[in-house]
């Protein structure tokens, strides 16, 4: 009898371990080959500039996307246009506000497989995104990919600056720089 139950016993802790080990763990970011960058017009000229700071949790198994949770934190302080002095204006009041509002961030709140899509490539996110201390609900289309060990995260979110006052007072008038902002990220995961 004693044979029989430490029989089952171990049976049993092993089929509990096994169901264990099949749980997704959350994703480690490889944040040296990921990116967030932004696409805007200024004078009708487009310019990528890059968020140099940025962290990503991503708890992500394609067999079950709606389960999936991901957030995005962004250091405003890095943004970087490519010049020390336009890097300075952007960041005071008129524009970003980084004193006062140093982090953006993206939050999802529901992650679907996009419909049509190849399974486990396409998906559908939606979630609230704050920056410059206004959140707003948004949606955008997400690829995930398969690159040896990691998977990869491809999306682009389109926004109006001024839903978030970027560019205040005389920045406002939009023949100067366009309202509309493309925020693109290529996210690396292990």
């Amino acid at each position: 009898m004693t044979r029989f139950l430490l029989r089952t016993t171990a049976i049993g802790l092993l089929a509990l371990g096994a169901s264990w080990s099949t749980i997704a763990a959350p994703l480690k970011p490889d944040l040296a080959k990921s990116n967030v960058t932004i696409v805007f017009k200024q004078m009708n000229v487009p310019v990528e500039a890059k968020f140099k700071q940025f962290t990503a949790q991503i708890d992500f198994d394609s067999t079950q996307p709606a389960a999936a949770k991901a957030s995005v934190d962004i250091a405003i302080p890095s943004f970087d246009l490519g010049d020390p002095e336009y890097n300075k204006e952007v960041l005071k009041k008129e524009w970003f506000n980084a004193a006062q509002f140093a982090k953006a961030s993206f939050v999802a709140s529901s992650i679907k497989a996009s419909a049509g899509a190849p399974a486990g490539s396409k998906y559908d996110v939606a979630g609230k995104l704050t920056i410059k201390g206004k959140t707003t609900d948004v949606s955008f289309p997400l690829s995930v990919k398969k690159e040896g060990g990691a998977q990869v995260f491809d999306g682009s979110l389109p926004i109006k600056r001024l839903t978030y006052n970027i560019g205040e007072g005389e920045w406002k008038d939009t023949s100067m720089v366009a309202d509309e902002i493309v925020i693109k990220f290529h996210l690396v995961a292990n």
